[in-house]
C-alpha cells in the first residue's frame, strides 16, 4: 500500500509470473563491440610501435629484428586489420558524436550504424585488397 493525500491507494501487482528476459541486443550493442575492440586493437599496435622506437636507443640489431619481423607474411594480416579497425573505429566514433549531440540521433541510431558499416566496407575492402596484392 502507498499512501496518497486521499488515504492509501493500493499497489497493482503483475498478475504475471517474473521471467527473467535477457538483452537482446542490436546495432548499439554490436557497434558498443566493436568500437571497443578496434580500440583495444588500434592501441596494442601503439604500443608496439612504441616498443619498436624504443629499441633503437639500445642498438641497431634490436629494433632491426623487431622491424624484420613486420615484414613477415603471417604479419601482413595483422596490418590488414589494423586499417579496417582504424577506419571502423574512426567512422564509429563520428557515429556516436552524431548520436550524442544531434537531437534526433538517437532515433536514427539504426540508420547511422547501418552507414557505418557499410561505409566502413567501402573503404576496407579495396584498401585491403592493395595491400594484400603483393602476397597473393
Amino acid at each position: 500500500m502507498t499512501p496518497t493525500a486521499g488515504g492509501t491507494r493500493e499497489r497493482r501487482r503483475d498478475t504475471k509470473p517474473y521471467r527473467r528476459r535477457r538483452y537482446q541486443g542490436g546495432e548499439g550493442m554490436w557497434s558498443w563491440i566493436l568500437h571497443r575492440g578496434s580500440g583495444l586493437f588500434v592501441l596494442g599496435f601503439l604500443f608496439l610501435h612504441i616498443l619498436d622506437t624504443a629499441l633503437i636507443g639500445f642498438g641497431k640489431h634490436h629494433y632491426d629484428s623487431i622491424i624484420n619481423i613486420y615484414k613477415k607474411v603471417w604479419f601482413q594480416p595483422l596490418e590488414v586489420i589494423l586499417v579496417g579497425a582504424v577506419i571502423y573505429h574512426s567512422l564509429n566514433g563520428l557515429r556516436v558524436i552524431l548520436i550524442d549531440f544531434w537531437d534526433r540521433g538517437a532515433a536514427h541510431e539504426r540508420q547511422l550504424a547501418l552507414a557505418t558499416n557499410l561505409v566502413s566496407a567501402a573503404l576496407f575492402i579495396p584498401s585491403a585488397i592493395i595491400m594484400l596484392k603483393p602476397y597473393v
